[in-house]
């Protein structure tokens, strides 16, 4: 029985790729993260959602994939946004997301896994029976043969949900006006890398799969959307330009800037090849270069504030902090103190080392987690400069906010009695002491409990 769990439990992570996010490297970038939200955001409002409902999380993955893993939130590797041609390809690969997410597949998984466990304990039985009775080969047969039945029932439950993920994105997509021609781009793409990597098209095949044959997912596609009035609706072009320099940014953070430069030649001087460069300049440690190559973005687009933040960012880690305020200040306040640039932009106050700076970058800082809690780097510089202008406890409490957040519960349970201590009694920052000590002494018992 412990098998079969541990391969229907293997299963059921295929079907839905359900790897925990923690286990993988999520990448938080403010343009890319505002990009595939306005994506998604059609598709969202057409599935019955307010916008911004749904968490579109970008992970550092090569593997062309997505998944949903519970909750309200779309996990998109950066595998699949380097394949993908366009903003409609990743929009269809959204929609089919928000299938699983509506149909509530990955809480229902255990409804599939519960119906081939049955076959399997019966198999059990009959299997002992059949050891009982003297034919040890044939209790060993009956055995295998529910196995088998009990994976084949799990891998038929996982193809039917992914025909109504597939159905519902469409639905979906075609409430929202979108087109699904890049769906099935896409689906062209998956084909041929499972060609490449040699998986089976036969339809002899499809039984012992998590997903129906890419090519009949396709057929029946292509027939619903062709039919559509949005069949012909181009890729929006705003959106489209966007997504060209998000790729490009991703390449130029990912890749060797050895590939970025072959990707990215001298030779092209649009705005993705300028961007793309300046990243692989920077990872590179070629600070003049890079900054050439964010002042050539920056000459046609002034006000950008994702440029501004690169040549910010590049000068501060270049150990220029004072010359990178200007464009981080700038890039702040045309995001309307976006978190994460804020909390780059406290962190440029910080390395000044100019006592004068202090109180922006506290305010800034305060403002960065008042929006997004789950940023470690905002509450390590927070911390950073209440230590700098003699706050003790509240320097204590955001390193205390930092450690469980990166799940280092020992030190965040040091930290937080020590902020608990020195504290006014019964103020909000006591009572989120308090909070994070009770958390941490949870998770460091359930942590002793699995030895």
């Amino acid at each position: 029985m412990r098998f079969l769990r541990n391969a229907l439990l293997a299963l059921a992570a295929c079907a839905f790729a359900a790897r925990p996010a923690m286990a993988q490297e999520i990448l938080r970038d403010t343009e890319s993260e505002a990009l595939l939200q306005d994506m998604a955001a059609p598709i969202v409002k057409a599935a019955g959602f307010q916008p911004g409902a749904i968490d579109i999380v970008l992970l550092n993955d090569p593997s062309i994939n997505a998944f949903v893993a519970g909750g309200q939130a779309i996990y998109i590797h950066s595998g699949l946004i380097e394949t993908a041609d366009n903003a409609n390809e990743v929009q269809g690969v959204i929609a089919h997301e928000m299938g699983h997410i509506t149909g509530g597949h990955v809480i229902r998984s255990s409804e599939g896994m519960a119906d081939a466990s049955r076959i399997s304990i019966l198999s059990l039985l009959l299997g002992a029976v059949a050891v009982a009775a003297g034919s040890a080969e044939a209790g060993m047969g009956a055995i295998m043969a529910g196995q088998r039945a009990a994976l084949g029932k799990f891998l038929a439950f996982t193809r039917v949900q992914e025909s109504s993920a597939d159905a519902a994105g469409a639905k979906f997509l075609s409430d929202a006006g979108i087109s699904g021609r890049g769906s099935i781009a896409f689906f062209d793409k998956l084909m041929g890398e499972e060609i490449r990597h040699g998986i089976s098209q036969d339809d002899d095949e499809q039984f012992v799969r998590t997903h129906p044959m890419t090519g009949d997912r396709m057929s029946r596609l292509r027939d619903v959307y062709s039919k559509d009035p949005a069949w012909n609706t181009p890729v929006d072009p705003q959106l489209q330009s966007r997504f060209v320099l998000m790729k490009a940014k991703l390449e130029g953070y990912l890749a060797t800037p050895e590939a970025t430069l072959r990707d990215y030649p001298l030779s092209r001087d649009d705005e993705a090849a300028l961007y793309a460069r300046a990243y692989a300049y920077h990872k590179d440690a070629r600070m003049d270069q890079a900054i050439a190559e964010t002042d050539a973005l920056l000459s046609r687009e002034p006000d950008n504030p994702y440029f501004l933040e690169l040549k910010g960012q590049v000068l501060l880690e270049s150990g220029r902090p004072d010359e990178a305020l200007e464009s981080l200040r700038r890039a702040n306040e045309l995001t309307r103190n976006s978190p994460l640039i804020a909390a780059i932009f406290g962190h440029a106050l910080i390395a000044t080392e100019d006592p004068a700076h202090y109180d922006e970058a506290r305010q800034v800082l305060r403002a960065a987690v008042a929006r997004d809690r789950d940023n470690p780097f905002a509450w390590y510089q927070l911390g950073v400069v209440y230590a700098a202008q003699g706050d003790e406890p509240r320097a204590r409490l955001a390193s205390a906010e930092q450690q469980i957040l990166s799940r280092e519960y020992a030190r965040a349970l040091m930290s937080a009695r020590a902020a608990e201590s020195a504290l006014p009694k019964d103020t909000p920052d006591w009572l989120r002491a308090q909070d994070i000590r009770m958390q941490a002494e949870a998770e460091l018992e359930r942590s002793r409990d699995r030895r």
